[in-house]
């Protein structure tokens, strides 16, 4: 830096005054000290040796930081000038600095060492004599470099050209006294100091005096460094040093039992005279019973609307069968043909008209794919929507004229296009705009055949939406494994509060029943928001035999069922819970039979089922008259189970999980539960695991994705020893659980839902039921 003043005369000052003020003049450089603060140390350092000036003020007074030859009396007195913020030249201009360049120029010349350029330093690793070239690495792998002190590397200079010229510049301008004080500081003018101890090995010492602030030491370590670490640095895996490595638990549980076997489900009767087909059994009601009741609608005030009799669905059906081959045209070319998708878009509180759209669908051999209506233009989960009809290859979508005039419309007045969705065509088919066919015209649908009859859509957790295909043959035997574990009879009437378009709610109330001529009473979820006591009170205006509801319906009615001393539920013989295989089920079936047992519900009508899009209907518990087994409670500890681990508790404990059993396996099915990680091993007795079906009424692919429709419709279960236990392919449900007494199937929680923390695994639903049995009613209509 430059000098900050001379005085009136020179005074020689000792060694240790010039290596304060060296120190001095180096802090304010680094920005250690403020430029008041430096003034005031450098005159209490200089009191001494500078006579004072009459009138001045003594902050003022300026003295040379090291006296030589060069300086003389006569300079005047300078203005002392801030230092640049951003000035590097200045940084490395302090006599320090200086003193470390000449004494290391003195050592190291006859040793004929190549000098470091740009910002680094004069050290040297101890055992090689080379430095690392220079580079353009940014600053933060100084930085971090500093975090590894014992890791050097050094490789040769090409040549001492580039190094001379920094050098020059860096001693341009210093006092030739500089070097002196250097010297003089260290006795017997020993340039550098020697290192012992573990240092000796890492470098060798600063040619400096032995005062050097710790900032200007600490920078010179960090410039030591290489810039650029070896490559192997860069891939340094720390989770080591972060986190603690679980080891396996000695004393956790672990499964005991035997190896299961599979579970065979009864026999499908053989003496039932079963329709050949959906569409035949459709057809014989519609012309046999044309007048019999198939659906009621309600409104939101629960008003019976309109009720659908099986004529009038078959002679709708045909109509729109007609009107879809042979109307629709696309230059003078029928726009569909047989195994074409139509998307059908219903909202939920229309299910007559869903109705006439399915099977006049499969009455002209089109795949029909229920999805939900769109909002908006840019909703997110119509695009996922979008993604399963495009890969369908969907051209054409059925609504009606209320639900068209209600999407969002272009600037043309047309349906607008929505993201993602391909473009399609829209067909109103209220019965207006559908076609009579002619007398002598039949649909060739009349037998059985092995294509695919409707596309079902799954939202997975990830929030892609894949397209379950149902052949004709799996809804067929879907229809009668249900007639039958139900025990389904003609004209019967069954309230339905589940969403019709797809699960149980399709199942039972569109397929099945149509089937066995029953009349479905359709809940809208409109009504159930308004009047959650709906349902029962359609069960008993109807003497419904069936009820279809979830968990959330029971417990909304429990909430509103205060103050209703008419409502009988004598007439019920299965109330099916869609949504039993859910551990926090068991709660609001509990709390209902408490209240309404003495409104005429009796225990053993109350019928839990476990269902998968894949799979269908797994598992449905049979009243007593059915041949069913008592139903079941299982007490497990939740240690245990997150060890994948069957373990009997006690209910008096916090520590468990309560769960019921979801009755039996469907006939004609086989079960069995298998690994949840890895090959598909069964699993022991006291082992939880993925549970499997082999049956013909579950579904048979996601449209279009071969690669995980091996995986889960294609999966071999193994013994132990590795052999397959059977030579038809099994379909994973996604469904947790294990097979407990009586051949009774429980489930624990679902595959979407498991967590895995460590070694230990828990479940999405687990939290769930933890929840409600804190608190369960407040918990689930709050949270609902």
């Amino acid at each position: 830096m430059a000098d900050r003043g001379c005085p009136l005369e020179p005074v020689p000052l000792p060694a240790e005054v010039r290596e304060s003020l060296a120190e001095l003049e180096l802090e304010l450089s680094e920005g250690d000290i403020t430029q008041k603060g430096y003034e005031k140390k450098r005159a209490k350092l200089l009191a001494r040796y500078i006579p004072l000036i009459q009138g001045v003020d003594p902050s003022l007074q300026a003295e040379p930081r090291t006296p030589g030859p060069s300086q003389t009396t006569a300079a005047a007195l300078k203005q002392q000038k801030p230092r640049p913020t951003n000035s590097r030249d200045e940084r490395f201009r302090s006599d320090v600095h200086t003193e470390a360049v000449q004494a290391a120029l003195a050592k190291y010349k006859e040793r004929k060492v190549p000098l470091p350029s740009k910002r680094r330093s004069v050290l040297v690793h101890s055992s090689v004599e080379t430095c690392t070239p220079p580079d353009t690495s940014s600053a933060s792998e100084d930085e971090g470099s500093l975090r590894r002190p014992g890791r050097l590397t050094s490789t040769p200079l090409q040549s001492h050209s580039s190094v001379e010229p920094w050098l020059d510049r860096v001693i341009q301008g210093s006092s030739t006294s500089s070097s002196a004080s250097s010297t003089s500081s260290h006795p017997g003018g020993r340039p550098a100091a020697v290192l012992t101890g573990p240092a000796a090995h890492t470098h060798i010492g600063v040619p400096v005096n032995s005062r050097v602030s710790s900032k200007i030491q600490q920078l010179l370590n960090t410039l030591k460094r290489p810039k650029r670490p070896p490559l192997k640095e860069f891939f340094v895996d720390d989770v080591e040093e972060l986190l603690e490595v679980q080891q396996p638990d000695p004393n956790q549980p672990k499964p005991e039992g035997s190896q299961m076997i599979v579970l065979k489900g009864e026999p499908v009767s053989v003496g039932t005279p079963w329709p050949p087909t959906l569409l035949a059994a459709l057809q014989r009601w519609g012309t046999m019973q044309p007048k019999a009741p198939c659906l009621t609608a309600l409104d939101t005030t629960g008003k019976a609307i309109y009720t659908l009799t099986y004529g009038k669905l078959w002679s709708r059906s045909l109509k729109l069968a007609y009107t879809l081959l042979n109307k629709l045209t696309c230059k003078n070319e029928p726009l569909l043909k047989p195994g074409d998708r139509v998307a059908l878009v219903f909202p939920n509180s229309d299910p007559v008209m869903f109705m006439v759209a399915f099977y006049g669908c499969l009455l002209a051999e089109l795949v029909p794919v229920p999805i939900e209506v769109p909002l908006t233009r840019k909703d997110a989960g119509s695009q996922q929507i979008g993604f399963l009809l495009g890969s369908c290859g969907v051209a054409l979508a059925l609504t009606t004229d209320a639900c068209q005039k209600g999407l969002p419309k272009a600037q043309t007045g047309e349906v607008a296009t929505f993201k993602g969705w391909p473009p399609l065509t829209w067909l109103v088919i209220d019965g207006k705009h559908l076609t009579k066919p002619p007398k002598d015209w039949h649909p060739l649908a009349q037998d059985e055949r092995a294509g695919t009859a409707y596309i079902e859509y799954k939202t997975s957790k990830e929030g892609s939406t894949v397209g379950v295909t149902v052949s004709h043959a799996s809804l067929l035997a879907q229809c009668r494994a249900l007639t039958q574990a139900c025990g389904y009879l003609e004209a019967e009437t069954l309230t339905n509060v589940l969403d019709f378009k797809r699960d149980a709610g399709l199942w039972h109330g569109v397929l099945t029943s149509v089937m066995n001529k029953m009349h479905v009473i359709s809940i809208p979820y409109a009504l159930m928001k308004v009047n959650p006591l709906s349902w029962i009170q359609k069960v008993c205006l109807y003497k419904a035999q069936t009820a279809l509801v979830k968990s959330r319906d029971m417990h909304w009615s429990l909430l509103a069922q205060r103050g209703q001393r008419d409502v009988s539920l004598s007439s019920l013989r299965m109330l099916i819970v869609a949504d039993g295989a859910n551990p926090w089920s068991i709660s609001s079936c509990d709390a209902f039979l408490n209240v309404f047992q003495s409104r005429g519900l009796r225990p053993e009508v109350i019928c839990p089922c476990a269902c998968s899009a894949e799979a269908l209907t797994v598992a449905i518990r049979r009243p007593p008259d059915l041949g069913g087994p008592p139903p079941r409670k299982a007490v497990l500890s939740m240690n245990g189970l997150s060890y994948g681990v069957i373990r009997v508790d006690t209910e008096e404990k916090l520590s468990v999980l309560t769960v019921q059993d979801v009755g039996q396996v469907m006939p004609g099915a086989n079960v069995c539960v298998v690994k949840v990680d890895g090959a598909p091993y069964l699993c022991k007795t006291d082992e939880v695991g993925e549970i499997c079906v082999d049956s013909s009424a579950t579904g048979t692919a996601y449209y279009g994705l071969l690669g995980i429709t091996k995986n889960i419709f294609e999966t071999v279960p193994v013994t132990a020893g590795g052999a397959p236990i059977s030579d038809r392919p099994f379909t994973r449900t996604g469904l947790l659980g294990f097979i407990g007494p009586d051949n009774l199937v429980f489930v624990v929680g679902k595959l979407d839902g498991l967590m895995v923390v460590g070694v230990r695994r828990h479940n999405a639903d687990d939290i769930v039921a933890t929840a409600l049995a804190v608190e369960p009613m407040k918990f689930v209509y709050r949270g609902r």
